[in-house]
């Protein structure tokens, strides 16, 4: 059953990823834009921990853990996000439903294996300024992101101690359309730039844990992304353009059309995790990533008024299960999960850090009868602010997510 629903996952998502605008925000107009995966939806929910080696929920930042998977596991999510955006004249309200990831595991022995496919980044604005007497009116629109399909194994050196690798193949495309004209004038100047992006790099992880006593057992979770390029082709097309009668864009002439490449270069990130618990019971953790400043512009998004710094991130969060294995009660076989998460995303505009900051709850549902369940998510945030002419997002997300689970590659005993 699982194989069939993998196909068709697999087929759907790799259509969709291309067609679906995953973000409203004006800040997705920098670098690669919004960056939208910060795990499974099980992660996402305790503010982004993820240090248990799990048996049956991959965790897609860790390929140590795909070591410690019991069963064949596949997963996928997809969140709804309704954000409220405002600054000091104006406010808007946007949302968006987006498919989120999938990925399957497979358990080897000591070994473990993790494919699938996430859409990493998100380009996704629509902005524009009305001038008043002779200034001119702007508008610009962008779509378009980054999506990473991965391959990666997991080895248990002990059965404390995982280590793994993963190989990450990164593409997408990002366009760019500005349009300027000068009020009672019908033509005015288009500028469509069109980014295809591809690359490989390589996220290596490690994790432990130890039993302190009986019950209480030491949880932590190491990952290194090593650096690498991102190939980008631009292309460039300047043209005098006027709005039709369905206020579509229609060319008049082309002015320029320049195709140009370069590399942009994405920095190393370390994350670190640890924490304490009784496994299948409860766990809290703290955790703290770190990334080196890059901006990832290409001529047509950087700005004078823009700078880089370097990205961090503290989550803290956990969960409680009261009784995995209370048949008569459905409500204590629940997992309870709840955490918090500040990001400074490494942007700067008007000398104003862009910040990311939400709490996170989540219930992890399982299905009688089944290691199988279904884990909903709800995310309340705000990122940005409305200092120095800025934008503030406060937004709120609603996530859905199956982990899947089935045993393959057993071999059948008959008498």
């Amino acid at each position: 059953m699982i194989k069939k629903i993998i196909v068709s996952a697999c087929l759907l998502l790799s259509l969709v990823s291309f067609a679906q605008e995953g973000t409203a925000s004006p800040y997705s107009f920098y670098g690669i834009g919004d960056v939208r995966f910060k795990g499974t939806h099980e992660t996402r929910s305790m503010g982004g921990i993820a240090i248990e080696q799990d048996s049956i929920h991959m965790n897609l930042e860790n390929p140590a853990s795909y070591a410690s998977l019991k069963l064949t596991t596949f997963t996928l999510g997809g969140s709804y996000s309704s954000t409220n955006l405002k600054s000091n004249t104006n406010s808007a309200k946007a949302t968006r439903s987006t498919l989120d990831y999938l990925a399957v595991g497979l358990p080897l022995g000591k070994f473990g294996v993790g494919f699938g496919l996430i859409p990493y980044s998100s380009v996704g604005y629509k902005i524009r300024t009305l001038g008043s007497g002779t200034e001119n009116n702007q508008s610009f629109n962008g779509k378009g992101g980054l999506n990473k399909a991965f391959i990666g194994a997991g080895y248990k050196i002990t059965p404390e101690l995982s280590v793994g690798a993963d190989l990450n193949y990164n593409f997408g495309k990002i366009e760019s359309n500005n349009f300027e004209y000068i009020n009672d004038i019908s033509i005015g100047t288009r500028e469509l730039n069109e980014v295809d992006l591809s690359g490989f790099n390589f996220n290596l992880g490690a994790m432990y844990q130890k039993k302190i006593d009986k019950k209480l057992s030491f949880f932590s979770s190491l990952n290194y992304t090593i650096e690498s390029d991102l190939k980008s082709k631009n292309s460039r097309n300047i043209a005098t353009a006027l709005y039709n009668s369905n206020f579509d864009l229609q060319i008049v002439d082309v002015l320029e059309n320049v195709k140009t490449n370069e590399n942009l270069k994405v920095p190393s990130k370390y994350a670190f995790a640890a924490g304490i618990g009784e496994a299948r019971k409860w766990l809290l953790g703290v955790g703290y990533a770190f990334q080196g400043a890059s901006s990832m512009s290409s001529y047509y998004n950087s700005a004078v008024n823009v700078t880089h710094e370097k990205h961090s991130k503290y989550s803290l969060g956990g969960y409680y299960v009261p009784s995995y294995n209370a048949f008569s009660s459905y409500a204590k076989r629940i997992t309870y999960r709840g955490g918090f998460r500040y990001e400074k995303t490494g942007l700067i505009i008007n000398s104003e850090p862009i910040n990311d900051m939400a709490l996170t709850l989540g219930l992890g549902l399982p299905l009688s009868g089944t290691f199988s369940n279904v884990n909903v998510g709800f995310e309340i945030g705000k990122k940005g602010t409305t200092t120095a002419n800025l934008v503030q997002e406060n937004y709120a997300n609603v996530s859905v997510s199956f982990s899947l689970n089935e045993q393959w590659f057993v071999k059948r005993k008959f008498n």
